[in-house]
């Protein structure tokens, strides 16, 4: 079955590697076009096109998802299947391109947290288990037919990175398993309808930087749980004398906090905690502007609260 493979980041890569690994044909790799980072705006390739292009495989880099070049190149290609993975939302003249169709991995429990952040949002929301599934792409995102779904069970502790190492991981494995049985042609399809139907859904847009603001009216817990959502990134911040401080590990403890939510604590030593609705979030791990990240003792070392 010759097969493309579309994604961008780091979490893509995984699969990829499964795939080749399982001894699946990849005829080419679709992920995003370089573009310039950082001060001195050297080139950045995307994880998917350094793993691609170190394992000999073809890359297509396409700006628009419509032009009729890329989509000249993709028919040429003659793949009987597409996976996505971390990738962008295609067009229907893509995805219904090949035979077997495109399928997609996301890294929640579909029908729960369809969009761009569900590794973010599972966290800050406080869930108890999360998942991967996969499922084939239809109009709407997310929404298409479910072919296979894993469970894992959620701590109350990790951050966004981990869970992302754990789904990236527990992903790659799904995936595979998928593309077997669409091969085989051995597998069921679930509509998502029937399972949205009657549950209240959560849902998982993509973060941008006000979304990142800690909020010390909200309760302990759910101030923690943003910030291990958010960490290492995009990150929650809070302002500390006028400039920005970022969080990026927490804990959190229920009193009677006495004084006004958003107000600080500090023995200029060894801790430094934010009251809240209900107590107080104590920061472990932070990085002022300007500054590097580091612990909060090192941070009290260096600065006068």
């Amino acid at each position: 079955m010759r097969i493309i493979f579309m994604g961008t980041p780091q979490f893509a890569v995984a699969s990829l590697d499964a795939l080749i690994t399982a001894g699946c044909d990849i005829v080419a790799v679709v992920t995003a076009p370089d573009k310039p980072a950082g001060r001195g705006q050297k080139v950045n390739e995307s994880a998917v096109k350094q793993y691609a292009v170190a394992n000999g495989l073809k890359v297509l880099q396409p700006e628009k998802l419509k032009s009729a070049e890329f989509l000249a190149e993709l028919k040429a290609l003659r793949a009987d299947l597409q996976v996505v993975v971390a990738f962008r939302m295609l067009p229907e003249s893509v995805w219904n391109m090949p035979p077997k169709g495109t399928i997609n991995l996301h890294a929640s429990l579909l029908p729960q947290y369809r969009g761009a952040a569900p590794i973010n949002w599972a966290l800050i929301n406080g869930e108890k288990e999360s998942g991967v599934t996969t499922f084939f792409l239809k109009h709407e995102i997310d929404t298409g037919n479910i072919l296979f779904t894993e469970k894992i069970t959620l701590t109350g502790n990790e951050n966004a990175g981990e869970l992302h190492d754990r789904l990236m991981n527990k992903g790659a494995g799904i995936l595979v398993k998928t593309v077997k049985a669409v091969e085989s042609g051995r597998f069921n399809e679930h509509p998502q309808a029937a399972l949205a139907e009657g549950a209240e859904l959560k849902h998982a847009p993509k973060i941008f930087k006000e979304d990142c603001l800690i909020d010390w009216t909200q309760p302990a817990e759910a101030v923690y749980n943003k910030i291990r959502g958010l960490s290492p990134v995009p990150t929650a911040y809070t302002e500390l004398n006028g400039k920005v401080l970022k969080v990026y590990a927490s804990e959190f403890e229920l009193s009677e906090p006495g004084v006004q939510p958003g107000a600080f604590l500090t023995d200029n030593k060894t801790f430094l905690k934010f009251a809240t609705r209900d107590g107080f979030v104590s920061l472990k791990d932070v990085q002022l502007e300007g500054k590097k990240r580091m612990g909060v003792e090192d941070f009290l070392r260096g600065v006068r609260l």
